[in-house]
């Protein structure tokens, strides 16, 4: 069946000698793995590859059979044309550290509008934004709530946040309490979006912390969660 799928690269990989699978997040069908056949072995083909860049918004005619894991691509081209995601090496780490994040959390081969279009509005303001260094931490906030496990904020005057039960509490209940700054960033990238972002001012270390915090909470959320392996990077470009 042909059809047209706006999608976004989530990750991709050498097949053989001369094939490329490319997994995306797409509009119509969630998670869809594509097989590109000998694009490695031209030069010509290998052009096409620049389409598949990490988070790339893409326009995709796939042939889709539905009891295949693996589906064709008959065109492509840019849905969306970046202008400094892929060129600027600080929002390129970003990049790199999400679509891990992404390719890991996302599973789902159905369709979810929603999530789809928080990804690919919050890309395109990432791309033409100057101030940009904590876009990762409230990207990751707000991406919680489409994954089931958004922190709750009807306690927002409690001192201790219970990272096991995603509740704020008035007392401290042990090892996944937290208190202190990253209680207090918590509370606040709870009650922005993006668009306040620069209103947000703390250093590095406090960023590789929250980071850190985050990431905690989604590896006690979400079975087989693995911290990305551009996690390192990130925190030293941002450090």
């Amino acid at each position: 069946m042909l059809s047209k799928n706006n999608s976004i690269v989530l990750s991709k990989i050498k097949y053989r000698d001369y094939d490329l699978i490319v997994k995306c997040y797409t509009e119509q069908r969630g998670i869809v793995s594509y097989i590109l056949r000998g694009v490695l072995k031209s030069k010509k083909g290998q052009t096409k590859t620049v389409y598949f860049q990490p988070l790339s918004q893409l326009q995709i005619e796939e042939s889709y059979k539905p009891n295949q894991s693996l589906h064709s691509i008959r065109e492509v081209k840019l849905n969306y044309v970046y202008k400094s995601l892929h060129s600027n090496i600080y929002k390129s780490s970003i990049v790199l550290f999400l679509s891990e994040i992404l390719s890991n959390v996302l599973k789902e081969e159905e369709k979810n509008e929603d999530l789809f279009n928080y990804i690919e509005t919050a890309l395109q303001y990432l791309d033409s934004e100057d101030q940009f260094s904590n876009f990762h931490l409230l990207f990751l906030l707000k991406l919680t709530r489409y994954l089931g496990f958004q922190p709750e904020n009807s306690e927002l005057d409690f001192p201790f946040f219970n990272l096991e039960t995603g509740v704020f509490e008035n007392a401290n209940s042990g090892i996944y309490s937290i208190s202190g700054e990253n209680l207090t960033l918590l509370k606040r990238l709870l009650g922005i979006n993006f668009d306040a972002l620069n209103t947000i001012k703390i250093n590095g270390k406090q960023r590789q912390e929250f980071l850190n915090m985050l990431l905690y909470y989604f590896e006690l959320h979400l079975g087989g969660f693995k911290k990305p392996k551009s996690l390192q990077v990130l925190n030293e470009v941002f450090h």
